[in-house]
């Protein structure tokens, strides 16, 4: 197998793929709204990709008996909004609910961290009202 061009065509379709899926279409552009509260679009990623090709026997005068080919399937499906206000952070799904618990635990996430933070305020307003 000389030199077939199936390196070349996986290389193409990747840098393809690569072009599409970069960070802003995950976390898309911060949306300002007038009375001061942030918009984070949050996006959800599939990618398939297979290839593959074949060689065939070489006949008198053919240079490269060679078929083959590509293809790649790309899903963007919007999942929801991180919503910013004032320091504190809320997720707005546009999905239906989760299903599995891993997908229960990452729409949590937010309350949790809010939760948090709101608990060590807390604890700091204690240890200064003490001094």
């Amino acid at each position: 197998m000389e030199n077939n061009p199936i390196g070349a065509l996986m290389q193409n379709t990747m840098e393809s793929v690569k072009n599409i899926l970069k960070v802003d279409t995950v976390v898309g552009d911060p949306i300002f709204t007038p009375d001061g509260i942030m918009l984070v679009p949050i996006s959800r990623i599939s990618v398939g990709f297979g290839g593959g090709g074949v060689e065939f026997s070489k006949k008198e005068g053919e240079t490269r008996p060679y078929g083959g080919g590509n293809a790649t399937g790309v899903k963007i499906e919007p999942i929801g909004f991180l919503i910013i206000k004032d320091g504190v952070v809320r997720m707005v799904n546009v999905t239906p609910p989760a299903s599995t618990t891993v997908d229960r635990v990452i729409d949590l996430v937010p309350q949790v961290m809010d939760r948090i933070d709101a608990f060590i305020d807390k604890h700091n307003e204690d240890k200064d009202n003490k001094k």
